[in-house]
């Protein structure tokens, strides 16, 4: 039977990442190979189903937790009381302490994300744009190799059945950055939702980081040394990464993070490219190896082109 998450602690409620499967190649010959395990994910919110998510079900409860965030129906960590999550039937059941205030009229707006699979966000896209101020953070060029890099060589599903995309969080102070956290999924969205979770107990002091690092087993996403709480403080300036392209609402949900700076392996859209803009955040985009693209906000970052090697344009 399924156990209740008395908020904010997290439990076990996991999935196989990973199945094998029976395959032919170009040659004639049977193989055997591992495909990621995307499931559904129905989310219920005080016995009112609210939207079905899919997913590889490594990290349900931050992925709802996050969820519930960044469609901004939940204000405070402490007004969720429980997150019960049943892989038997695909279904996450959320109490909340109060109930959530005109949750019918707020989710009758749905707006189909430009995301892997058939995601969704609620209301109004930017609504509370202009009320988010983000932190002063600069990221250097060797710091910024310093996450590609560390993507590079992180173990992950993709390298194992591909077809998942990964987000990170990293911790960026003097020297290499840190990685703070590691999550995969079939959709980008709920890569950012699971990590937007488990940033949101830290932001609001909950004494579950044991139980939050227990929780996400080893080869699914990754706690790098030292405690959370330290690496994520005001000390530390907070980049996020994503091997998916900066559409508006990864832009956004960045934002909502308190995140000022953005990197990803493919590129940005021209919404995308506007919120960044205006919220004054900076993207990185096509960045592997040594080459990258800055797309807004270039005082965020600080240039070492010495590191970049050869211009072969420039010498053409």
């Amino acid at each position: 039977m399924p156990q209740p998450i008395l908020m904010p602690y997290l439990t076990q409620a996991r999935a196989p990442l990973t199945r094998e499967i029976e395959v032919v190649n170009e040659h004639g010959e049977r193989d055997t190979i591992s495909i990621p395990a995307e499931r559904a994910l129905t989310v219920y919110v005080d016995n009112r189903e609210l939207v079905t998510l899919m997913t590889l079900g490594a990290h349900p409860e931050l992925l709802v937790l996050g969820f519930l965030r960044n469609q901004r129906l939940v204000r405070s960590v402490e007004e969720v009381h429980s997150i019960t999550v049943d892989w038997d039937v695909g279904a996450a059941a959320v109490k909340t302490r109060s109930g959530i205030e005109r949750l019918e009229e707020r989710t009758a707006k749905r707006v189909v994300t430009t995301g892997c699979g058939q995601g969704s966000v609620f209301g109004g896209l930017m609504d509370e744009i202009d009320t988010i101020r983000l932190p002063p953070a600069v990221l250097t060029q060797a710091q910024l190799y310093g996450i590609v890099n560390a993507i590079r060589v992180q173990e992950s599903t993709y390298k194992s059945a591909g077809s998942v995309h990964g987000c990170a969080l990293f911790g960026v102070k003097d020297g290499e950055p840190e990685m703070l956290i590691f999550v995969e999924d079939v959709g980008r969205h709920n890569a950012i939702d699971t990590i937007a979770g488990w940033m949101w107990l830290q932001e609001n002091d909950v004494p579950t980081l044991a139980a939050a690092r227990a929780a996400l087993p080893p080869g699914e996403a990754h706690f790098s040394g030292g405690d959370p709480p330290e690496n994520c403080g005001p000390a530390f300036d907070l980049v996020f990464y994503t091997t998916g392209r900066l559409t508006s609402e990864m832009v956004i949900k960045s934002a909502q993070m308190g995140v000022s700076i953005v990197v990803s392996r493919s590129g940005i859209t021209q919404m995308g490219h506007e919120v960044a803009q205006r919220l004054a955040l900076c993207t990185i985009g096509r960045a592997t190896n040594k080459h990258f693209i800055c797309y807004s906000a270039p005082e965020r970052l600080q240039l070492q082109p010495e590191l970049a090697g050869l211009n072969l344009r420039a010498m053409a």
